[in-house]
Formats: C-alpha cells, structure tokens, sequence
C-alpha cells in the first residue's frame, strides 16, 4: 500500500525525468537568446535594456548573460558539465532577479526564480544517465 501512495515505482524513470527537464529547459534558454545571438541589431536593444536598469558595462554584461544562457541551454540539452551549467544558471537568473525582476513583484520573479532552482538542482543531482556526463563518469571509473 506505502508503494501504492509514494508511487516509489516511479524512481525508475527518474534519469528519464532529468533528461526531460534537461532538454526542455536547455532549448527554452537557447530559443531564448537564439536572435541576440544571430543579430546584431536584437543584442542592442538588449544592451539598451540592461542600461536602463544600471548594469555597470552594458555592452560586456549583455554578451556575457547571453551567451552564457546559450552555453548553458547547450550544456543542459547534452548532459554536458551539467553541474557546472547549472551553477552559471543559477548565478545568470540571480542577477536577472536583483538587477530587474525584483521591480516587477513576485510575479515577474517567478520565472527567473523557477531557473534559478532548477539550475540549483542540477548541480546537486547531475545530468543523470542519459547525458554526456555519464558516459565521461563511466570512462573515468573504468579500470
């Protein structure tokens, strides 16, 4: 009956769960920055926006936030030094918090706050199986 309740068959598809979150998540924050990425014009107008909110260098904090989240939407989507990404997520959406969403109310927050959790999750939990990470921890491990 305790199995029943706690659904505990479920701890099976738990790397499977991670690779949905991983992916998920991964290809939101690169469809996220993709145009600041491929155009110009688009990285000004964020430039521009993070001036507007007192970012000291604006120009260095736009390219830095942005294709950090690319790395780390790469990373997640692969499984590929997730613990490291998800510690550069955490710290990318902490400062989107302090910086911007703050002035929004918990509402504007939510977002970024949810970004900074998961990538504080996956840099307790790792990648799990069906990631990159797992293949380089099961090189490392052989004899």
């Amino acid at each position: 009956m305790t199995d029943f309740l706690l659904l505990t068959g479920l701890k099976r598809h738990a790397d499977a769960g991670l690779l949905l979150l991983r992916a998920g998540v991964g290809a939101f924050l690169v469809w996220g920055v993709w145009d600041n990425v491929v155009d110009a014009t688009h990285m000004q107008t964020f430039v521009a926006f993070l001036a507007r909110y007192g970012f000291p260098l604006p120009e260095l904090m736009a390219r830095l936030s942005v294709w950090a989240q690319f790395a780390v939407g790469l990373a997640f989507v692969t499984g590929t030094l997730t613990r490291w990404a998800g510690i550069v997520c955490a710290i990318n959406f902490v400062v989107a918090i302090v910086m911007v969403d703050r002035h929004g109310g918990i509402r504007a927050m939510f977002p970024a706050a949810c970004l900074v959790m998961i990538g504080v999750y996956l840099a307790l939990a790792g990648a799990g199986r069906y990631a990159l990470d797992a293949r380089l921890e099961r090189t490392r491990a052989a004899p």
